[in-house]
This record gives structure tokens, C-alpha cells and sequence, in this order.
């Protein structure tokens, strides 16, 4: 299975980074969609219905299987030979900000519900601070990765 995965490497590489890009568009644009909706459109109408279809397709058909897929590859990355090297910090630092990357993902969809359900609380001013939270965690992980501090 190693030398599969050594063989496999740079095809993995590639698709994992084609992944994280395809999740972190996703990851920027759906609190830019709840900024709107907070703020331009409301909880109800014509709308309204229009953005929760968008938010849900955003969630559903792109950032969903990009982040299944920006983790499987990774932990594929992970399991090849010679890759990572656990006795340094940058895999932990890298580990910490995908984890988070991932509760802001959830954390999103659970907002999602909120809109469904006609019971948003947060403001577009919310969102908008939220809306930093992939950006440092992104810093956090290329850094990681590039730099192997």
C-alpha cells in the first residue's frame, strides 16, 4: 500500500490541493451569502427562498464533497512514507487548523438551519467578523506546510 501511495503522491497532491481550493471558496463565499441574506433579503419571499436554494447548493454539491475530499486525500498525504514527520510541530499546527477548518464548516451549515427554520440571530456585522475565520485558519496551514516550523 506504501508504494502505492509513493507512487500515487504527486496525482494526490494535485487533487488535494484542487480540493482545499474548491472548499475554501466555499468556506469564503457561504458567509458572504448570510451577510446578504441578513441583511438585503429578510426571512421571507421570493428572496428569501432563492438564497436558502444557493446557500444549500453551496453547502451540498461543492463545499460537502470538497471537504470529504480535501480529508481523504490529506490523510492519504499523511500515510505516504516519508511525508510527514511527527516530531516537528508543523503537522500539529497543520492538524489543528484543518480541524478547524472543519468545526467552521459545520458551524456554517448549523447556521443554515438557522435561516431554514426562520430563526437567524446573528447580523450581517456577525457574519462579516466570522468571515475572517477561514482566512487565519489558511494562514495558519500554508505557513505550517511551507515553512515546517
Amino acid at each position: 500500500m506504501s508504494d502505492l501511495l509513493s507512487l500515487a503522491y504527486p496525482w494526490i497532491k494535485s487533487f488535494h490541493i484542487m480540493a482545499v481550493i474548491a472548499w475554501m471558496a466555499g468556506l469564503f463565499y457561504l458567509p458572504r451569502l448570510y451577510v446578504y441574506h441578513t441583511e438585503q433579503v429578510g426571512q421571507s419571499g421570493e428572496t428569501h427562498a432563492l438564497f436558502q436554494t444557493m446557500e444549500l447548493k453551496l453547502l451540498r454539491v461543492i463545499m460537502n464533497p470538497a471537504m470529504i475530499a480535501t480529508w481523504v486525500l490529506g490523510l492519504c498525504l499523511v500515510a505516504t512514507p516519508g511525508i510527514v514527520t511527527w516530531d516537528t510541530v508543523w503537522p500539529w499546527t497543520k492538524a489543528a487548523g484543518v480541524l478547524g477548518m472543519t468545526w467552521f464548516h459545520h458551524w456554517l451549515g448549523l447556521r443554515r438551519k438557522d435561516f431554514l427554520r426562520g430563526e437567524n440571530t446573528l447580523t450581517g456585522r456577525q457574519y462579516r467578523m466570522m468571515n475572517e475565520v477561514p482566512t487565519l485558519l489558511m494562514v495558519v496551514i500554508v505557513l505550517s506546510v511551507v515553512v515546517r516550523f
